[in-house]
C-alpha cells in the first residue's frame, strides 16, 4: 500500500471516529484493506487498494424486518 493510500485510509478512519461511526477492519482480497461500516439501514464495504484506488460498495435495507423463521431459510440457502 502506497504512503498516499495509507494516509487516505487513516484520514477516513479518523473521519468515522470523529463522527462516532463504528467500523471494523478486515482483509478479504490480497491487494486491499477493507473498512466495514454499519449505519442505520445501510452497510458499507470500503476497500483501500494497493494501487491507490478505493472501492465502495453499499448495501441498503428496504426496511423490511423478518421473523426468526427467516434464519433457517437463510442458513439453508447460503450454507454449504
Amino acid at each position: 500500500m502506497s504512503t498516499s493510500t495509507y494516509k487516505r485510509l487513516l484520514s477516513f478512519l479518523s473521519s468515522l471516529e470523529e463522527r462516532k461511526i463504528a467500523y471494523s477492519l478486515s482483509h478479504a482480497r490480497d491487494e486491499a484493506v477493507m473498512v466495514e461500516v454499519a449505519v442505520p439501514g445501510e452497510r458499507w464495504e470500503v476497500e483501500f487498494l494497493v494501487d491507490g484506488g478505493i472501492d465502495v460498495e453499499r448495501f441498503v435495507s428496504n426496511g423490511t424486518l423478518c421473523g426468526e423463521d427467516a434464519l433457517e431459510e437463510l442458513i439453508a440457502k447460503y450454507g454449504s
